[in-house]
């Protein structure tokens, strides 16, 4: 998968996203993720955006909804390597201030 590259690692799921997120991609990584994550169950999810330069509400969406799968599973979940711009989408969207989300 192009779009996101993810290795398991100890507890951890990695997901590297390499690419711009609107629907269609969104799309394709909301399905790859949550397929490792049944697969896999780790005890944590992370998320690194740091190869994404350019996201939409849909990557909001898929956070979100990765944390529901994550909690399902027993699993928390962190994003990692958010440029400026996207760390601004996320707090103004207000998800950062979640519980079970690690923003670093």
């Amino acid at each position: 998968m192009k779009e996101a590259k993810m290795k398991m690692e100890g507890g951890s799921l990695f997901v590297y996203i390499t690419c711009e997120i609107d629907h269609h991609t969104a799309k394709k990584i909301r399905e790859s993720v949550d397929t490792e994550l049944a697969r896999a169950m780790p005890k944590e999810l992370i998320f690194d955006f740091s190869g994404v330069g350019f996201m939409d509400s849909s990557g909001i969406g898929l956070i979100l909804g990765r944390l529901e799968k994550a909690q399902s599973v027993g699993a928390t979940l962190v994003v990692r390597g958010l440029s400026p711009t996207l760390r601004k989408l996320v707090r103004i969207s207000g998800i950062e201030k979640l519980k079970s989300l690690s923003v670093i």
